[in-house]
């Protein structure tokens, strides 16, 4: 199932492909290592943001609302847990 913001996580996730890439390459130029850890430190953030972005679409679309009684209440609590483990 594809939801509204999954335009933007690919957005973000291909920002962070382009600062992995960049990285790579002052790594094989020899940029100076303060260089290089502010270039990583831009990956993780951009990788970051977007599975935070697609945790909490998912918890607004797939769970939010879903809250029933019983057995399907336990599934949608268990698939809560579990996603929210990534956060």
């Amino acid at each position: 199932m594809q939801h509204t913001t999954h335009g933007d996580v690919v957005k973000r996730l291909r920002r962070a492909e382009g600062h992995l890439r960049h990285t790579i390459e002052m790594i094989e130029a020899g940029r100076p290592c303060p260089d290089v850890a502010q270039q990583l430190h831009a990956v993780a953030k951009a990788i970051d943001q977007a599975k935070r972005l697609f945790i909490h679409d998912h918890i607004d679309h797939c769970l939010d609302g879903s809250v029933t009684e019983g057995a399907e209440r336990t599934s949608l609590v268990a698939e809560f847990k579990e996603i929210s483990k990534y956060l």
